[in-house]
């Protein structure tokens, strides 16, 4: 019999939190499991966030986690880092897309990042995670080494944002793609991530609105 390599949850609201925790449990001991996609499911970030962070502590075969479209919030995304900081190998995809977070919760994540070892696509797109967000995260940024892809689409961050981000790329080896759309970057984050990318030597596709925003009055 073939191994299951992959499993969605989709549907309803009360399916989708009985199965993760029925599954939960069954998970922990599960090594053919790689891929887990809980979009949609209307996760919180109490009771389904700490089984989240439980599974992670247990389970270092899964590389693939898409919690996009939930509430996972700030406290939430703590439950999850906590079960990350315990894996030496594991995980490479972690999809936050649109879980409510902010500034506060990328805290928990800034302390996480630095001991990540496999960790290669980050996705915390469609959060209000303002310039202060990417402040927080950017020496974490630095001092991570696996990390190839990461994702801040509509996180609601200007120039100052982007020349956080710029600065992480002077300084990066191994970041491949930047993704910086719909925010308002304007003229002057637009040349601070230009002239990183003379110094910045892995990036291959740094994703742009192409209409760049006009300048304030």
């Amino acid at each position: 019999m073939k191994a299951f390599t992959n499993v969605t949850l989709y549907g309803s609201m009360v399916m989708a939190l009985v199965l993760l925790s029925l599954n939960v449990a069954a998970l922990k001991s599960n090594r053919a499991l790689r891929e887990l996609y809980l979009s949609n499911n209307n996760l919180n970030s109490e009771q389904d966030s700490m089984q989240l962070g439980d599974l992670l502590r247990h389970n270092s075969s899964i590389t693939t986690l898409d919690l996009s479209n939930n509430t996972i919030a700030n406290s939430g995304l703590e439950e999850i880092c906590e079960g990350l900081r315990v894996q030496t190998n594991g995980l490479k995809v972690l999809i936050l897309w649109n879980n409510q977070i902010t500034n506060n919760g990328l805290v928990h994540l800034a302390k996480v990042l630095p001991i990540l070892k496999t960790l290669e696509t980050l996705n915390l797109g469609e959060n209000n995670l303002q310039n202060r967000g990417i402040h927080t995260l950017r020496e974490s940024l630095m001092m991570n080494h696996s990390l190839l892809q990461l994702g801040l689409e509509h996180t609601h961050i200007t120039c100052e944002g982007a020349v956080a981000l710029a600065e992480f790329l002077a300084e990066s080896r191994h970041i491949q793609r930047l993704d910086v759309r719909d925010n308002e970057v304007r003229a002057g984050g637009l040349m601070a991530l230009s002239l990183a990318l003379r110094i910045n030597h892995s990036l291959t596709s740094l994703d742009l609105d192409h209409t760049p925003k006009q300048e304030q009055a």
